[in-house]
């Protein structure tokens, strides 16, 4: 019964928002591809941006970097720091009319928890011990241990948002599939065409009160240059995201210029840094991991490559992001510094050689990126320039994006790109992840003598109750990797805005991929 007016719901909301009709004001956006089945708990081809405008979580994450009210409108945690209990809003309908209870919350928490392997990357999946439905409005969780990251994991776009049970697949594994996306948030889905668009409505039933923006149809637009073309033409209203994800940098520029459109750009989001490989050689010589750091001009490359529009790095972590504000000694540009760490080190230069050698060897690093990011490709060149200067010879490996990941989790690479994750993954899930080879952060940190130390005090702080103890226990880590030269920061990137005068105001989010169409002021 549920599927057949699933259905019909869908169908009827399909004709009466076409998008060649207007109901109400209604933005266009462009995302590189179709939205996917958005399957709250499901990743790619699922697309974040738009499980965050359909789903809501137990809690918020908010711009002032707390945790706030979403459909729980209170909670308590155990003095233990294992149970903790949610209180449910009373007020609140799914996008087809049936209201949300505790024993919905209970379902969404057994279909992530059973598929529990695919969501390891977030420890808080293995410290659940039981989800329980206590009453039509009280929702319990246990944990095996006090897990201090709790409410900041279950904020996250995926996978602890919330479907309606009509959303369900037959035998509830929605690891296999969902009937549609319904959800609480403030967008429903209600047409897509591969490869063209997807057609968002406003959801009538929304908790979070009433949009001036009433539809957002996402045009599929995979090429940047094709774009900003879009939006030259007015094709498409908005422009919003990572930079040089939605454009380019250079196009950003030219928009910073254009008085008949109004540019910005966000805070630090996130962390660009280039993984080292301690434990192949000869990046496992400690030495040459600081004269890389001491030789890469990363004001050149901010100021050049990235045109000043991301922020210069000095750790790994942006000092925004908790617990990671710890005034660590940035390694300076300073070729000499280099070049003396890398004599004593034992790699010297002969004579009519530009590189330097030890034992019979070349000092040689491959550094791996994606071919087709431009962004990628400019820095490694850049970087190259900058390491030949100081004797070292970096051979530059272009590959397709599966072998880049590939190589990430193998550890087939000498330098390659990282990324943190931004708010709120960073610090700590970003930190669990460095447990297990699933990013470059293992492969790159493997042969570190202390390395079985490091994964024991993050495992440590992720059950540590207590601001004193997590602080010393951050700090730690932060300055081992630090003094350890794993990483070379580059930068922070940031998020940027474009748009005309038909939108006045559309804030920025903490987090990446949650776009705010809700939010948006348009122009009077």
């Amino acid at each position: 019964m549920f599927k057949k007016l699933l259905v019909l719901s869908l169908l009827v909301g399909s004709l009466a928002v076409s998008p060649g009709i207007s109901h109400g004001a209604r933005i266009v956006y462009s995302w590189p591809s179709n939205a996917g089945p958005i399957n709250p708990h499901g990743y790619n081809p699922n697309q974040m941006y738009a499980q965050s405008m359909v789903y809501d979580p137990l809690v918020s994450y908010g711009e002032d970097s707390g945790i706030h009210p979403a459909l729980a409108k209170s909670w308590e945690i155990s003095e233990d720091g294992k149970t903790y209990t949610f209180h449910l809003r009373e007020d609140v309908k799914f996008s087809d009319g049936t209201p949300l209870d505790a024993k919905a919350v209970e379902m969404n928490f057994e279909a992530v928890m059973r598929n529990a392997e695919r969501h390891n990357w977030m420890d808080i999946v293995n410290q659940l011990d039981s989800w329980k439905a206590v009453d039509d409005h009280t929702f319990v969780l246990t944990l095996k241990n006090p897990y201090y990251p709790t409410l900041a994991e279950l904020s996250l776009i995926r996978p602890f948002r919330i479907m309606a049970p009509s959303g369900f697949p037959d035998d509830l594994d929605t690891a296999k599939g969902i009937k549609a996306p319904i959800g609480t948030g403030p967008w429903m889905l209600v047409e897509s065409k591969k490869g063209e668009y997807d057609l968002f409505k406003a959801n009538p039933h929304w908790w979070g009160g009433t949009s001036e923006v009433q539809e957002v149809l996402v045009k599929v637009i995979s090429d940047p240059t094709a774009r900003a073309m879009a939006f030259d033409t007015g094709e498409i209203d908005l422009i919003y995201g990572a930079n040089n994800g939605q454009i380019d940098m250079d196009t950003f520029k030219r928009y910073q210029s254009n008085r008949k459109v109004t540019s910005t750009v966000s805070g630090p989001m996130a962390g660009r840094s280039v993984a080292l490989n301690s434990g192949k050689a000869p990046t496992d010589d400690l030495a040459v991991r600081k004269a890389i750091l001491h030789g890469v001009n990363k004001k050149a490359i901010v100021d050049h490559v990235f045109l000043g529009l991301e922020h210069p790095a000095d750790t790994l972590f942006s000092p925004e992001s908790p617990y990671c504000d710890l005034g660590l000694e940035p390694y300076g540009f300073d070729p000499k510094v280099s070049g003396e760490l890398l004599d004593q080190a034992g790699w010297t230069l002969k004579p009519g050689s530009p590189f330097r050698e030890r034992d019979g060897k070349t000092l040689l690093v491959e550094f791996c990126f994606v071919g087709t990011d431009a962004l990628q490709k400019a820095a490694a060149e850049a970087i190259q320039g900058d390491l030949r200067k100081i004797g070292m010879d970096v051979r530059l490996v272009a590959e397709e994006a599966d072998s880049y990941y590939k190589r990430q989790k193998s550890g087939e690479f000498g330098m390659i790109f990282s990324s943190t994750w931004g708010a709120p993954y960073d610090p700590q899930s970003y930190c669990s992840s460095m447990r297990v080879p699933s990013h470059a952060d293992y492969q790159a940190q493997i042969g570190l003598p202390m390395k079985e130390e490091l994964d024991r005090q993050i495992t440590e702080v992720m059950v540590t109750v207590g601001e004193e103890r997590i602080q010393d226990l951050y700090r730690s880590i932060l300055t081992t990797i630090h003094d350890q030269a794993v990483y070379l920061p580059l930068s922070y990137p940031t998020n940027i805005t474009v748009h005309g005068d038909k939108i006045e105001e559309i804030p920025f989010m903490p987090m990446d991929y949650v776009i705010p169409f809700e939010r948006i002021k348009l122009g009077r």
